[in-house]
């Protein structure tokens, strides 16, 4: 009986997990047996599950994650032997296992050369691909790695994930429009996506707050708060769409009182386009509503209430202080 803890997707472990699940790497590797027969021989052998590779597969990168190199030694070499060493799946793996144990930057580089030398053979081999951007992420070299990622897009422009990189790695540069360009995309592959809507919105408020143009600043922060507004539409408790949302409706609440004239009312502005800026009515409603929403997602997180557990303590602890703030401009 394989433990449910082993097939969790290995992205989303925790630390505490990686330690619990490395853990159990050595009894799980002596209670199952090697493959006796070679690939792709290997492929018909009876009494497996995909369950149990998949658990190799989270050993591998927990036993990583936590320094037991020998047992992820092991469970690489399990994985070569069922899908041989051609498998693109297992070249990455390989590769990152090669990243994980690499002592200095020279070895490190030579994981680099090897991913350049199976490129040049197999160009279409996008674990491979992904593998090399972000071991030149790794490496300090951004430039190299936006160029990288721009060359995965042209040949697979779909792939959301992708784009999601290249947004962190122009954001990292201070490149805002080129890092919503980005953002912009993921969403027309994944529209519903409630995170990628805050995402968004997050960086319009970092771009609005480093622009010189109040026009332009005014504009990025009433599209972040519509993209706030969004994401807590898709997702109703989602903590992070309220905290922004509060954060966007107070600096607007801020700037529009010091604007000597009110915004226009029309469908239509030079400045915002198609979208006219929100009402300081509309604004001020939504401000009482995630302050409401915070408040309350604090207080039953604190209070332990069953279905209210799943945040994270330190995005809980940031909305708590936010409210704080709030409480104290107000008695000022």
């Amino acid at each position: 009986m394989i433990s449910p803890t082993l097939l969790q997707p290995p992205a989303h472990l925790s630390p505490s997990a990686c330690i619990q699940i490395s853990q159990q790497a050595p009894a799980f590797l002596q209670s199952h047996t090697r493959t006796v027969l070679p690939y792709p021989l290997s492929v018909f052998s009876s009494g497996e599950t995909q369950e149990i590779w998949q658990a190799y597969e989270t050993l591998l990168l927990a036993c990583l994650r936590t320094g037991d190199d020998k047992s992820a030694s092991q469970c690489l070499e399990r994985l070569v032997e069922r899908f041989g060493e051609k498998n693109e799946r297992v070249q990455a793996l390989r590769g990152l296992y090669d990243e994980a144990t690499a002592q200095d930057e020279a070895a490190l580089q030579k994981v680099l050369e090897g991913y350049e030398e199976t490129l040049k053979e197999q160009p279409t081999n996008m674990p491979i691909r992904k593998r090399r951007i972000a071991l030149l992420q790794s490496m300090e070299r951004p430039t190299d790695a936006m160029t990288a990622l721009v060359g995965l897009l042209d040949t697979s422009p779909t792939d959301a994930e992708a784009w999601s990189e290249l947004a962190d790695l122009y954001l990292a540069q201070g490149s805002y429009s080129q890092a919503i360009y980005c953002l912009e995309e993921v969403l027309l592959v994944t529209p519903n996506a409630w995170n990628v809507h805050a995402r968004l919105a997050e960086v319009l408020y970092l771009s609005s707050t480093a622009s010189d143009s109040p026009g332009n600043a005014l504009k990025g922060l009433s599209e972040s708060m519509r993209r706030f507004c969004r994401s807590i539409e898709l997702c109703n408790d989602y903590l992070r769409g309220y905290y922004g949302l509060k954060l966007t409706t107070t600096h607007l609440l801020d700037t529009l009182s010091k604007v000597p004239s009110k915004p226009a009312t029309a469908t239509s502005d030079p400045v915002f386009g198609e979208l006219a800026p929100p009402s300081l009515a509309s604004i001020q409603r939504l401000n009482e509503l995630a302050t409401a929403k915070l408040a309350e997602i604090v207080r039953r997180n604190t209070a332990g209430e069953k279905g209210w557990d799943g945040y994270e303590m330190a995005e809980v602890i940031a909305a708590r202080e936010l409210l704080d703030r709030d409480t104290l401009s107000i008695q000022r």
